[in-house]
């Protein structure tokens, strides 16, 4: 894949950490360095992209000192040592105000940091900055947030997606090289693919979300946006306090090509430009598989009941004393949210184990299933209808149908950059079985090389 460079570029754009981390442990570079680099690019390309709404330089710059000391005596304190890594404002940080993206936490500072920051920080890695959420994570478009919309560094008349909105616009601008993110219904996945970063979701749990502020409690994932599918995976040992597993002997891949329109409407040059990406990675393994096109309908009913539900409850307070506080869009989805029953939302956690069996079935005949990630490209910030084929559709409805599927399912997957669609990145998503975020990660670091 030719590595085209966007319209707004920092200094990490297409950088490796694993090449990063190589220059620091021989002194050819040191994390002060790397620090005020990210600074830098963050001062000039931030202004065009709202990428970060915190950034506190004297900070970063002193444990950029002492990941420098560290290693000077000695101590290496892990893969990410050093490197500049952004922080989505969702997740708690002790030294960073984090807002959640709201008028109701603005100022807002946490005691203490999320468990996956805290496992990022005893990994050397220096956190630059909080990056803008869709508020309260809740919208895939990144443009509803108490600091505004943040912009697709490609075109920054564009949405980046969301929620993750900001880690995504970060890495792939490269104002920094690695940023955690969170995704319920596919909030690394849609802003990775828009924006034309890796970006992985792991299996449901894998990754620990205490300190992470909720949406929907049985959806909730964190993950990484990276450069490549090697960074992702460092990112995801630490995040997980594993390492991957070795790979097993290698096995003929069985792949399915999720059939074109089973989670709806997809524009016609996207799925050509995804199909044939996925056809150069996987060659004759790829086959198309119709099995989805029955559940669909389905599986998207049911996360909407859970997430629903469960992100009423969250806010159930707020909405009762201060309603006007929240975004009009936001405020908008959780009055629709306050209208599940319970029976319904009992129902949908039955369908949601059915979906599952049905799914580790598909799975014994399938190691991976692929499709787009996003079934069109970016569209301009606060666009809500695109026209897809014939058809005009909701903007939201179309950037979650294909990736909320695998929240759900609690399926591991991940959105790869494959090139461009009139002039806009698209993304290969690739889902795994159920746990099987080791392998997943191991076959495409080795199948996708980002040129």
């Amino acid at each position: 894949m030719s590595l085209v460079k966007p319209t707004h570029t920092g200094y990490f754009f297409g950088l490796s950490i694993v090449t990063l981390a190589e220059r620091l442990r021989a002194g050819n570079v040191t994390s002060v360095e790397l620090t005020q680099a990210a600074l830098d690019s963050i001062e000039r390309l931030n202004p065009l992209l709202n990428a970060f709404v915190s950034v506190d330089a004297p900070v970063a710059l002193a444990l950029a000192r002492k990941a420098d000391a560290l290693l000077a005596q000695g101590q290496d304190l892990g893969p990410l040592h050093g490197i500049p890594v952004a922080v989505k404002d969702n997740i708690d940080t002790f030294d960073y105000v984090t807002t959640y993206g709201s008028a109701h936490f603005d100022g807002f500072q946490p005691d203490h940091d999320a468990l996956c920051v805290q496992r990022v920080r005893e990994a050397g890695a220096v956190i630059i900055g909080k990056t803008l959420t869709h508020e309260f994570a809740y919208g895939p478009t990144g443009d509803r947030s108490l600091q505004g919309a943040a912009r697709n560094p490609w075109d920054a008349r564009c949405i980046t997606g969301g929620s993750s909105a900001g880690s995504a616009a970060a890495v792939a601008s490269g104002m920094v090289p690695l940023a955690l993110g969170t995704d319920t219904g596919g909030s690394i996945r849609i802003p990775s693919a828009l924006c034309g970063t890796v970006g992985f979701k792991p299996s449901f749990a894998c990754v620990p979300v205490e300190g992470v502020f909720p949406l929907s409690s049985s959806l909730d994932h964190v993950g990484p946006i990276a450069n490549h599918v090697e960074d992702a995976r460092l990112l995801f040992e630490v995040l997980a306090g594993r390492a991957c597993a070795p790979a097993a002997n290698a096995q003929p891949l069985r792949v399915g090509w999720i059939t074109s329109g089973s989670f709806g409407p997809v524009d016609a040059e996207v799925n050509r430009q995804v199909y044939q990406a996925a056809q150069q990675l996987f060659g004759d393994a790829l086959q198309e598989t119709d099995e989805l096109q029955t559940m669909a309908a389905g599986m998207k009913d049911t996360l909407q009941t859970l997430q629903r539900a469960e992100a009423f409850e969250v806010h159930a307070e707020r909405m009762r004393d201060a309603p006007h506080t929240f975004d009009p869009e936001v405020r908008e989805r959780l009055e629709v949210s306050r209208e599940v029953k319970g029976w319904q939302y009992i129902r949908a956690q039955a369908s949601q184990a059915q979906y599952k069996a049905a799914m580790a079935r598909l799975f014994e005949r399938y190691d991976l299933l692929v499709s787009p990630s996003v079934p069109i490209t970016a569209t301009e910030v606060n666009a809500r209808e695109v026209r897809v084929g014939e058809q005009d559709i909701d903007v939201r409805a179309a950037v979650l149908s294909h990736t909320s599927a695998w929240n759900l399912i609690g399926l591991p997957s991940i959105s790869l950059p494959v090139g461009h669609v009139r002039g806009m990145p698209v993304g290969l998503q690739v889902i795994g079985a159920a746990g099987e975020d080791d392998r997943l990660l191991q076959v495409m670091s080795r199948l996708f090389v980002r040129g």
